[in-house]
């Protein structure tokens, strides 16, 4: 009986002989060509220049009164927030453990509509305070007091979704 060993080392041989012999010319050579020889320098074509318009605030051209204008209002929606949420709070218990489409499920949802919709009030501030961030950035500009205002609506509009999201998971 014949060991596998000594079948398949000759047979090994007699494969590697052909990949060995398989130059013939038929394959491109892999040396690198002359074409691919890295030369010269590449220069970037100017692009068109971005005209980035001028932003006013509701404030006037003063950042400091237009920027405390802006957070104020968002405290002004989020006291706004803060005054519907009892409300809401006693509508979305009356409709734990209820049926969807009951009357207390509707009238908690009803209530957290209204949530949401003082919640937008200070988010459309949030929106505002973006757009002058992100203008002043682009123009090169100094926007850590945008900046510092932009933190203090967010804490705002992120306080306003914790409570929706707690309320939003009672009634479900």
């Amino acid at each position: 009986m014949i060991d596998r060993k000594h079948i398949a080392l000759p047979l090994v041989v007699i494969l590697l002989a052909g990949c060995a012999g398989a130059s013939s010319g038929r394959y491109p050579s892999l040396a690198v060509r002359d074409v691919e020889r890295a030369e010269g320098t590449f220069e970037p074509v100017p692009g068109p220049q971005i005209e980035v318009p001028q932003i006013e605030m509701d404030g006037g051209t003063d950042t400091e009164s237009g920027l405390a204008a802006l957070v104020e209002e968002a405290r002004k929606a989020h006291a706004a927030f803060t005054e519907v949420v009892p409300t809401a709070e006693r509508r979305v218990q009356a409709a734990s453990g209820n049926s969807i489409g009951s009357d207390s499920w509707a009238a908690a949802q009803i209530a957290l509509a209204d949530l949401d919709s003082a919640r937008s009030n200070a988010a459309i501030v949030l929106g505002e305070l973006d757009t002058l961030y992100t203008a002043t950035a682009v123009q090169g500009e100094d926007a850590s007091a945008i900046a510092a205002a932009r933190d203090t609506v967010i804490a705002l509009v992120s306080e306003e979704d914790t409570v929706l999201e707690r309320l939003r998971a009672q009634v479900r």
